[in-house]
């Protein structure tokens, strides 16, 4: 097809996700394309808006008894009087207001925006839905707001953004004192500072202030003034622990050879365990989590997963994969935490892995001390890492060490434990999460194994 289709297709919805990255990646590149893009992409909305009216041309021509010849000539007329009306258009059209400019989007995923996601894009008013990276908008005011995926931005003013969901870290210089981040229940109004503002799914919202002041202003509340180090929370709680919510099948993801193993499954069990006793169980919890500071003791987070391999012959198996599918915590910020590095390690004394989902604690946990896994009942077993600002859909462990780990358990309990190596700029960093076998639709953390024929 050519570049004219193309655009056309594109427009409509109606090219494969490949050929959609790919034209936009064209028109990047080619000042001509992009220029053809924009008249397109300017048509089609000419015509959106138009549709009101072009049928009652369609209707006249109908009503008018003619010889058959006639009407292609009446089809040609009236298709030149929408390219005049156009071409005159497109000499008076105004030019959108400036709002804002994407400065940074470097490997960014968008889905759903309706603003231009390119790299040095201007913006007016609309929404931007990024899907995978990390993007900063400088606004006319000066404010710079750096989205962090998952998340949707509406780009309301100069001075105004609203957050649908997912999280922004604001830095507001003086001349923009007075900017402005809605999220759902709540309205925060920069006095001059860096701040984080936080929503997710269930309504909540949450604010932190790194650095100076804001105001924050609650439906039917007095508003209130949150200085450097404070936060809130605003909304409506997450659903209880115990509440019954749908969850679809696990996927049968084995492939010829292979068989799939998960928490899940026989006595498989997940939990994480975070500094400090105060803090409870967390078997119940849809997601294990993760996190290494040394900025804020309390957030320490390591998690552990056992699997039941009572049904497999340790001598059938020849290769084993572990995957884990990555969820939002919703806590914490990835602009303060640099690309991570993560270890899986094996608990190599038996005993440990009889540790219970309803009492684990961080004192109580399996192969641990306060500063770490003891290095005489534990085995390295692989790293993974994770992108700053980048949320994958999941990611795996595939090594030598842990397949002979496997191979040599003797109790057929097999227990890792997932640490991050890697720490942060700021106590507010991102807390990364994996999902737990009571997430409602995600995978548990799950073994492949390659079985061998009998």
């Amino acid at each position: 097809m050519n570049d004219e289709e193309r655009i056309d297709r594109g427009i409509e919805g109606r090219l494969s996700d490949d050929e959609w990255a790919q034209l936009q990646a064209d028109v990047i590149a080619d000042p001509k394309l992009r220029e053809m893009y924009a008249e397109r992409a300017w048509l089609h909305g000419q015509l959106q808006a138009e549709k009101q009216t072009l049928p009652h041309l369609i209707e006249a021509e109908s009503d008018v008894v003619a010889p058959s010849f006639w009407r292609p000539l009446v089809w040609a007329a009236a298709a030149a009087i929408v390219t005049a009306l156009v071409t005159l258009n497109l000499r008076t059209v105004p030019e959108l207001e400036t709002v804002a400019t994407l400065i940074e989007a470097e490997d960014c995923r968008w889905a759903g925006s309706e603003l231009p996601t390119a790299q040095g894009s201007r913006l007016g008013v609309g929404t931007l839905a990024l899907v995978e990276g990390m993007a900063t908008l400088e606004f006319e005011s000066g404010a710079r707001v750096t989205l962090e995926a998952p998340a949707t931005l509406e780009v309301l003013s100069k001075m105004h953004c609203r957050l649908i969901e997912g999280s922004v870290v604001a830095d507001v210089p003086e001349p923009a004192h007075g900017f402005t981040v809605d999220a759902p229940a709540v309205k925060v109004i920069d006095l001059g500072t860096r701040f984080g503002v936080t929503a997710n799914r269930f309504g909540n919202s949450q604010v932190i202030v790194f650095d100076g002041e804001v105001e924050v202003e609650r439906d039917n509340q007095e508003p209130k003034l949150l200085t450097t180090g404070q936060g809130m929370h605003i909304g409506h709680k997450a659903p209880a622990k115990n509440h019954e919510i749908a969850r679809d099948p696990i996927a049968d993801n084995s492939r010829d050879g292979w068989r799939s193993v998960t928490t899940a499954d026989g006595r498989g069990k997940d939990a994480y365990v975070r500094r400090g006793d105060s803090h409870g169980p967390t078997g119940g919890h849809p997601l294990i989590m993760v996190k290494h500071t040394d900025l804020a003791a309390s957030n320490e987070r390591r998690a552990f997963v056992t699997f039941d391999l009572a049904g497999v012959a340790a001598d059938t198996i020849e290769d084993v994969e572990l995957v884990l599918d990555v969820e939002a915590s919703g806590l914490g910020f990835s602009a303060l935490v640099p690309d991570s590095r993560f270890e899986v390690h094996g608990l190599s004394n038996g005993a440990a892995d009889q540790w219970s989902e309803e009492e684990l604690k961080w004192g109580s946990a399996p192969a641990s001390t306060d500063g770490g896994l003891v290095a005489d009942q534990t085995v390295r077993l692989g790293e993974f890492r994770i992108r700053r600002g980048h949320v994958p859909a999941n990611v795996s462990v595939s090594s030598q060490a842990l397949r002979e780990f496997i191979r040599t358990d003797a109790n057929r309990l097999v227990t890792l434990a997932i640490v991050r190596v890697t720490g942060e700029n700021d106590k507010q960093g991102l807390v990364h999460a994996f999902a737990s076998k009571e997430h409602p639709t995600a995978q548990p953390p799950t073994l492949h194994l390659k079985i061998s024929d009998p």
